[in-house]
């Protein structure tokens, strides 16, 4: 039997005008597919991500639309749910947003991909924090077969876990062959600061931790320690998180999980002073209390299961990731400080860095 590639194939990406997404798409065009279509409300993403490609068609809605629905195409070969509610913060500021925005829209896309007979994959973005051993102390790397705590700090960490239940489901009652991957803490180029529309917290424009450190660090602003920096995370760059995608969809088993980690854990700490380091930032890390609602402490990834059933290993070092993100944050500075100020009048400290 040869393995399977993605050669002439129609494939879907909910959210695929994201940062993660936008990376993948753009790794599947390397790949001589034959048609892409891409979903995204632009809710949190920008159109600077999508691709100018003939074989792209973009649809700028939301997944649920039915109208959106009705148009996946019965021959699909691949489909991914990426959609999202970015993120923790924003969910605990307006937990119905991220219901509609998490748990719905992955409802509404099994629903309608269960109807598509022939669909050789669809892979759903799990989130590894959402099962993950929560310790401050010595951290062991979480593996696939963690227990699920029915305690969790975040809706944005309930509904990922929803989402896996709904995919499950649709396996077990419709034979959806749905694939579970597990993301680990992503960076890379095209995350960009403020992308979309307000989101009811500061985290709009602050988004996840490495393009908040690097824009900052660049700016030579102290960097902000909670819980000192000693919490840890297992970092990802987003290429190989889209290659690890990839694999998931071409050799994942239908209702199995993956991890899609690097397998190494680095801490906050560490993350701002290599930060630091690549950017010249002469100011000192600010050191802050643990936030109040965050319980998640140390963790990082088992990445056995992925490279022995997907093929797929980690191949970006965090220093060599960390320079190219920080690269790529300085050559497209014009494109975050855009998207910045659509906020100002929510997050008037932006305001000195336009």
């Amino acid at each position: 039997m040869t393995n399977p590639t993605f050669k002439g194939v129609t494939v879907a990406i909910a959210g695929g005008a994201g940062f993660v997404g936008s990376n993948l798409a753009k790794m599947l065009l390397k790949e001589d597919i034959k048609k892409l279509i891409l979903v995204d409300n632009l809710l949190s993403a920008d159109m600077a991500n999508v691709p100018n490609d003939p074989r792209v068609e973009f649809i700028p809605r939301s997944i649920t639309n039915p109208e959106v629905l009705e148009r996946l195409p019965d021959d699909l070969d691949y489909a991914y749910q990426l959609t999202t509610f970015h993120g923790n913060q924003s969910s605990i500021a307006d937990p119905m947003r991220d219901h509609m925005h998490n748990n719905y829209t992955s409802l509404s896309m099994f629903h309608r991909l269960s109807q598509i007979k022939n669909l050789k994959k669809v892979v759903y973005a799990a989130a590894a924090c959402a099962v993950a051993e929560k310790t401050y102390g010595e951290a062991t790397a979480t593996d696939e077969e963690a227990p699920v705590s029915l305690f969790h700090d975040s809706p944005y960490s309930v509904s990922k876990i929803i989402g896996e239940l709904y995919g499950n489901y649709y396996w077990k009652q419709e034979n959806l062959p749905f694939v579970k991957a597990r993301f680990m803490n992503v960076y890379g180029p095209g995350e960009i600061l403020g992308a979309g529309r307000w989101r009811g917290t500061v985290h709009t424009i602050w988004r996840n931790v490495t393009p908040t450190f690097i824009f900052k660090s660049l700016h030579e602003e102290a960097l902000p320690l909670d819980d000192e920096g000693r919490t840890s995370r297992d970092f990802i760059f987003v290429e190989d998180m889209a290659r690890g995608l990839m694999a998931a969809a071409l050799h994942g088993k239908p209702s199995e999980a993956y991890n899609l980690a690097s397998g190494k854990e680095t801490t906050i700490r560490e993350l701002a002073e290599t930060i630091n380091r690549l950017t010249g930032n002469p100011t000192p890390v600010e050191l802050k209390p643990r936030r109040p609602w965050d319980s998640s402490g140390n963790r990082f990834g088992s990445a056995a299961k992925a490279e022995r059933d997907l093929g797929f290993k980690a191949e970006v070092g965090i220093e060599d990731g960390l320079q190219r993100t920080v690269e790529w944050t300085r050559e497209n500075m014009d494109v975050i400080k855009r998207c910045m100020a659509q906020h100002v009048h929510f997050v008037p400290d932006a305001q000195r860095y336009l």
